[in-house]
């Protein structure tokens, strides 16, 4: 028993006389890094040529066309399911090209960082419609409207291929 305490005893003091402050600064090295790399995600910008951020034109564009108006609610920066919604299906060209032929497409967007913060039109116009037809704050949250403003349905993030929330955008247009 007294050669086991010894032995610990010793694996004790030599451990505690292992200079550590190299491991230390690499330790946090690594650490810092691990945490530049998770945070830095690399987001998909939406086709300008599909998504606008102006409702006025986006509503315009409506009427004069007769096709149902699609506004997303995005926290583009923050809300890991609007992201994954953004990534998952409205960059992908199958829902890109369904858009063009079937929806105006607007997005209205809350970014949290200050590098994406948007200009202050922008902000108080989203904030306005966000009181209007998203006020329970849900993100994402898809609105269907017709040219008159009249809510046909919603839908958040649903964990699926383009086709299938094409179809689900679809039933909510068909509804009418």
């Amino acid at each position: 028993m007294q050669y086991l305490s010894n032995e610990i005893l010793n694996i004790f003091v030599s451990f505690s006389t292992f200079d550590f402050s190299d491991m230390k600064t690499t330790f946090f090295t690594a650490l810092l890094f691990l945490v530049m790399v998770g945070s830095a995600q690399t987001i998909t910008q939406l086709d300008s040529a599909i998504w606008q951020k102006d409702y006025a034109a986006a509503l315009s564009q409506s009427k004069e066309t007769g096709k149902p108006l699609l506004m997303v609610f995005s926290g583009s920066d923050w809300c890991k399911p609007c992201i994954m919604l953004r990534e998952q299906i409205f960059v992908q060209a199958g829902f890109s090209e369904w858009a063009k032929n079937n929806v105006v497409c607007v997005c209205l967007d809350f970014p949290a960082q200050k590098k994406n913060r948007l200009p202050q039109v922008l902000q108080e116009q989203n904030e306005s419609l966000a009181e209007r037809f998203n006020p329970n704050g849900i993100f994402p949250l898809v609105v269907l409207l017709n040219s008159n403003e009249t809510v046909l349905g919603s839908l958040g993030y649903l964990d699926v291929a383009p086709g299938e929330y094409i179809q689900e955008i679809e039933k909510i247009a068909n509804k009418q």
